[in-house]
């Protein structure tokens, strides 16, 4: 089955991390962002990850010019303009000449939402689109979703207010699709897939959802990129390069590869980026560290 992963974005909540690279190839952990959507996705059986690009399409190029990535093939469509997130995918799809049902996520999602259970639900719905669901305590910043039942979905409301939401249940930005869909997505324009697609489908009866209460981290801010690093190594992890002195103290974070952490340095809760220097006696709490800082001590 193929996969179409949107990974066009500028990713303007990151900056300055994205000036110089797509969000999707920023590490997370120890890998670029992009392998662990689509090495998850090659675990689940995806055998193509087709990416949706747009913005410096050549960092994915150059990474892996064999067109292998975790173990899944690729394939490269450039949007030849910003295309919103229907208008990315029906590009991508038609690029890649997807003829079947296929996967569609977004390229700053990592969760464990196994896969199987949203092609069943497809499967056995007579759907055009099935998408995933999570829950989250504040849901204004997502598509907020209103199921009956039977998992018919009823309304779609993107972005809500706080105290408007008519559910905690969101847009998990993972979806089945059947090609159908793509014959009402425009291929002259951008076109969005929560305002246009999904709300069309709604009042043909024909999007249904599935919800799962596991692991979900939309990465795309510094709070949520922060916490997945954290979530993912489990607690502390420290690249074998780092050099570390003894008498640092680090704690709840992740140290990537040749950063430098000199005597008594005090770090929680943090991620310092390849390369970073933390002097001695700095103490960095919450925070992401690149190469670029300069970190004063009294």
């Amino acid at each position: 089955m193929d996969a179409v992963v949107l990974v066009g974005g500028f990713g303007t909540r990151l900056r300055p991390l994205t000036l110089t690279r797509p969000k999707q190839m920023l590490p997370v952990v120890d890998r670029p962002m992009i392998e662990h959507v689509v090495g998850r996705l090659g675990e689940q059986g995806i055998t193509r990850a087709v990416l949706s690009l747009g913005y410096r399409p050549d960092a994915f190029e150059a990474a892996y010019p064999e067109r292998r990535c975790a173990g899944v093939e690729l394939f490269y469509a450039v949007e030849p303009q910003p295309l919103d997130t229907a208008g990315a995918i029906a590009f991508a799809a038609r690029m890649a000449d997807v003829q079947d049902t296929f996967v569609a996520v977004n390229g700053d999602v990592i969760s464990d939402f196994p896969l199987i259970d949203l092609l069943d639900a497809h499967r056995g719905s007579g759907a055009a689109a099935t998408i995933a669901l999570t829950p989250v305590e504040d849901p204004s910043r997502y598509g907020v979703v209103v199921c009956d039942p039977d998992g018919r979905v009823q309304a779609f409301v993107e972005k809500p207010p706080a105290d408007e939401a008519p559910s905690q249940w969101i847009n998990a930005g993972i979806y089945v699709i059947d090609p159908s869909v793509l014959e009402l997505i425009p291929e002259d324009r951008p076109a969005s897939i929560e305002r246009e697609t999904f709300p069309a489908l709604v009042q043909k009866g024909l999007l249904y959802a599935v919800a799962h209460d596991g692991f979900w981290i939309d990465a795309g801010t510094p709070a949520a990129y922060l916490e997945a690093q954290i979530a993912l190594a489990g607690g502390t992890h420290i690249h074998s390069t780092a050099e570390i002195d003894p008498n640092a103290r680090i704690t709840n974070s992740v140290i990537m590869a040749h950063v430098t952490v000199s005597a008594d340095a005090r770090i929680a809760d943090s991620v310092l980026l390849p390369y970073s220097t933390v002097p001695a006696n700095a103490e960095i709490r919450r925070a992401i560290v690149t190469p670029d800082h300069h970190i004063a001590t009294e």
